[in-house]
């Protein structure tokens, strides 16, 4: 396919994402069923397009001044891309399987780009009801926080210590160009041009070895804070799919007893897979076999060193990696996470054991999310204190000064986002049980 063919493709499976509200990745999968000729190096680019432009909407919009399919993508084009006027009309010529061409007005405002006097929600590319919201955490950086949260992510590798080090597993991708990334002492980036697709990392024999996890340096970075130490008796309440009860089961050098759990079992499938493949042999998995009417951790009452809860939340962190869920989150979800992660935390409060810890991480930068929900666990739970965001990133060691500086810090945490560390954004809250 053409370029200009492939602009058409992604208006087209824009539309018929809005028209039908769904996520992109069913409406680019279909897509690609019904149009077979499409080679994989189309279907990458169109999937870029359309990725794009779902991170840019709102700017695109507004510069273009219309919402339409065809005018937020040509304003992506000049916004995220960068494309010159003459170049965007140069793909937009309304030749055979292109765009038709610029109308006057379009090119007018193209031209004429300006973002300067727009509201900081459209400059930062987010749900306008979520700016009172960002206002919060970031004040007058909100614009900018969320320009960054708009941007295309890396590829985020995990070296996994218990079968590789970094520079070996370097060295088996060396075709790839990954770099170390600059926290994580385990983490590999390969960085990837607009429009370049995925490498198919899972069918790397570094992979299939168990070398390496797809896991972003925030996620990486959110294990490590944890202080989890070989010995320890962890819970991991949240494990979902175990990229974090992997990357657990590797610091603590599979030495000790992980227990990992989730509320809905299914989201545990893939678990047994990996962690076979992985190498980790200090995890038990805890399947519930009736949601709500079993308590798999009966009997570890007051015992664990640590409890892990990857809570549930709004996922505004992971924005890169997901752009069009920004426009589908509404106000009820955030209502809804609240209450469960009010009852993840007291569920993992009777389950420490004096002097025992619970990291509290979320995909979230909401203030309700992260210190308020801390702030009033404290008050209900006064045997629990916060470790300050300083003492938590002591284990990072010669970088922990220069992460500390980088990150947001509150009493209640720290908060890392694409702007201030280049990872997706976690929070991260450490809560002591004192003894006696």
């Amino acid at each position: 396919m053409t370029p200009p063919a492939r602009l058409s493709a992604a208006i087209d499976i824009l539309a018929e994402i809005e028209a039908r509200r769904r996520p992109a990745a069913e409406a680019l999968k279909d897509w690609g069923l019904s149009h077979r000729f499409a080679g994989s190096g189309d279907r990458a680019a169109i999937a870029g397009l359309v990725f794009d432009t779902l991170r840019r909407r709102a700017s695109s919009a507004y510069i273009m001044d219309e919402q339409s399919p065809r005018a937020i993508l040509l304003g992506m084009l000049r916004l995220e891309r960068g494309l010159s006027p003459d170049a965007i009309a140069a793909l937009a010529s309304g030749a055979r399987f292109a765009p038709a061409p610029l109308a006057a007005s379009e090119r007018a405002r193209i031209e004429a780009v300006n973002l300067t006097d727009a509201p900081a929600w459209i400059a930062g590319d987010y749900p306008q009801w979520l700016d009172p919201h960002l206002a919060r955490t970031f004040g007058e950086d909100r614009a900018a926080e969320g320009g960054a949260l708009a941007s295309r992510a890396p590829l985020d590798l995990r070296v996994n210590l218990l079968k590789a080090e970094r520079d070996g597993a370097a060295a088996a991708l060396a075709h790839l160009h990954p770099v170390p990334t600059p926290w994580s002492p385990f983490g590999l980036r390969i960085v990837l041009d607009a429009g370049a697709r995925n490498p198919a990392v899972h069918a790397e024999p570094a992979f299939i070895k168990g070398m390496i996890e797809v896991q972003d340096e925030g996620s990486q970075l959110a294990a490590l804070l944890t202080a989890a130490k070989p010995g320890e008796q962890v819970i991991d309440l949240c494990a979902g799919a175990g990229g974090k009860t992997l990357a657990l089961a590797m610091i603590m050098s599979n030495r000790g007893q992980i227990y990992a759990t989730d509320l809905d079992k299914r989201r545990l499938a893939p678990i047994h897979a990996r962690l076979e493949r992985a190498g980790a042999h200090d995890v038990q998995v805890r399947t519930p076999k009736i949601r709500g009417q079993e308590d798999v951790l009966a009997g570890l009452e007051n015992r664990a060193d640590l409890v892990l809860i990857d809570a549930p939340c709004t996922g505004i962190g992971i924005w890169r990696r997901n752009p069009d869920a920004k426009w589908r989150v509404r106000p009820g979800a955030l209502a809804l996470r609240l209450k469960e992660q009010h009852a993840l935390l007291d569920r993992a409060a009777a389950l420490v054991k004096p002097g025992g810890r619970i990291a509290y991480v979320t995909c979230s930068l909401l203030v309700e999310e992260n210190q308020d929900q801390v702030r009033t666990f404290l008050a209900r739970q006064p045997q629990f204190a916060a470790l300050p965001p300083e003492q938590v990133a002591d284990v990072l060691g010669h970088c922990a000064g220069a992460f500390r500086a980088a990150v947001q810090r509150s009493p209640e945490g720290l908060l890392m986002t694409p702007r201030r560390t280049h990872t997706d954004g976690f929070f991260v809250s450490l809560l002591v049980k004192q003894p006696g």
